[in-house]
């Protein structure tokens, strides 16, 4: 048997799954979790990040700079749950780790993208239009 995901969004779809999980092989597990971020919710994320990376510089190293979208990721999935995950550096020098939001789930990533936001005002970013949620 392959895996399978059931999204319980009626009472088919409980039946279906409570159908499978009674016959499914010894063996196997059953694992329940909120779903992940929507596609949706990604687009509208890097849109965000976009914006801040063109129009935000912060300081890197005692200097300001433009950061990449994906440094503003690592840097707002860090922030957001203040979160201290740094690693040694394989040649020295020091990592910091963010989350992977692939893994996050709907209401997490919500709470991002409103803390990106409240972010972006305080820091007078003219947000694009599928930043806004428009147009996705």
């Amino acid at each position: 048997m392959e895996k399978q995901v059931f999204n319980l969004v009626s009472p088919l779809v409980r039946r279906n799954a409570a159908h499978a999980i009674a016959n499914v092989p010894d063996g196997y597990r059953c694992e329940l979790r909120p779903r992940t971020r929507t596609l949706d919710q990604n687009s509208l994320l890097w849109s965000c990040l976009n914006d801040l990376a063109r129009q935000v510089e912060w300081p890197i190293n005692g200097k300001q700079e433009r950061l990449s979208p994906h440094d503003w990721k690592d840097i707002m999935t860090a922030s957001l749950w203040q979160e201290n995950r740094v690693a040694m550096g394989v040649r020295g020098g020091f990592v910091m780790l963010g989350r992977r939001t692939s893994t996050m789930s709907v209401r997490a990533m919500t709470e991002l993208v409103d803390f990106i936001h409240a972010f972006g005002d305080d820091h007078g970013v003219q947000w694009s239009p599928t930043s806004l949620g428009r147009d996705l």
